[in-house]
């Protein structure tokens, strides 16, 4: 089975990092000033602070708008690269385009963000090496 990943809106990043570290026993994966990657018995949940009272709220990750709120799988490199072909041939409009991130360095992943028709949030995430899934 494939870990799954998570992302939520937290208006208290430090008060979430803290409940999840030392009341649920997550560890700490990457983490940056307005994000934090938790390793959730083996699957990557991630919070993004927000603004109290924001609409649909996002995050700048990599220059680009990620929304706060948005779930996901992650795939082998493969069937992530045919997954982008096969939605981008059904013409189906990335929120964010499929990219590298970390490219060469620990936890070099792949991503790429769509809505399904109700407005959610997609994200599809792969591996270089899926045991970087957690890398700092």
């Amino acid at each position: 089975m494939q870990p799954f990943h998570l992302a939520f809106p937290t208006v208290d990043l430090t008060a979430t990092r803290a409940f999840m570290i030392d009341v649920i026993g997550a560890r700490i994966g990457r983490e940056a000033s307005r994000w934090v990657d938790f390793d959730l018995f083996g699957h990557q949940v991630t919070a993004h602070l927000v603004d109290a009272g924001e609409g649909a709220p996002t995050n700048p990750v990599d220059g680009h708008a990620v929304p706060a709120f948005h779930f996901g799988v992650v795939l082998e490199w493969d069937e992530w690269e045919n997954l982008a072909r096969r939605l981008r041939d059904r013409g189906v409009e990335f929120l964010i385009e499929p990219y590298v991130r970390f490219a060469g360095k620990p936890g070099e992943q792949g991503t790429f963000f769509v809505r399904e028709p109700a407005g959610t949030a997609l994200e599809f995430k792969t591996f270089r090496d899926m045991a970087q899934l957690f890398a700092t």
